[in-house]
């Protein structure tokens, strides 16, 4: 029995006046002193605006299957990876011998723009159940220190506003869906029909 897949999130690498000020910057307008509002971090983390590239996760899985590992790393854009080698010179097992299910360490270091892609790919229905769960594990721990970003990782369906797949799920034409394309919508709005601050 294989040991079970960990995460180990490892820490956040910025502020939020930085990026409310490198956007300021692309407005001229001088630096602020404030903590930005809620409301205006999903603004801007919907919009996707660079200066979110600022925001850097990083995290590392543990006892990651090497094929869910290489789904992964197809994503290239604004991530790194660092996955645990197989080679039988370092481990003392023919690497020939190992099959796809193999267990990695995978640590990576991504921004907040490649957060965004991967979710859009990663929790499409379509994809490896094995690697929505591992990238739903990723997910969660954001949630905790960054609620703002977590409520923007959708699958690509949501948003869109439609299924782009050849071969559709079906979830686009359900209740479920039309309440989560609604919910990511209203994301613009902060309840109170109050202009968002930097």
């Amino acid at each position: 029995m294989q040991a079970p897949l960990q995460l180990q999130y490892l820490k956040t690498r910025f502020q939020w006046r930085d990026i409310a000020d490198a956007a300021r910057t692309t407005i001229r307008m001088p630096e602020g002193t404030k903590e930005p509002s809620s409301a205006w971090k999903r603004r801007i983390l919907l919009a996707e605006h660079s200066p979110i590239r600022q925001m850097i996760f990083k995290w590392k899985w543990i006892n990651l299957k090497y094929w869910v590992s290489v789904h992964f790393v197809r994503h290239k854009f604004g991530i790194e990876h660092f996955v645990s080698t197989q080679r039988s010179d370092r481990t003392g097992v023919n690497r020939d011998d190992l099959p796809q299910s193999a267990l990695v360490n995978h640590e990576c270091c991504a921004n907040a723009q490649a957060m965004i892609f991967i979710s859009r790919k990663r929790l499409c229905r379509q994809a490896s159940p094995e690697t929505t769960a591992a990238w739903k594990m990723v997910l969660d721990a954001v949630k905790e220190v960054e609620p703002e970003l977590h409520s923007v990782c959708v699958p690509e369906c949501v948003y869109r506003g439609f299924c782009p797949e050849f071969k559709s799920c079906g979830y686009a034409q359900t209740e479920a869906f039309r309440k989560a394309l609604a919910d990511y919508r209203g994301l613009t709005s902060d309840g109170t029909g109050a202009t968002a601050k930097t």
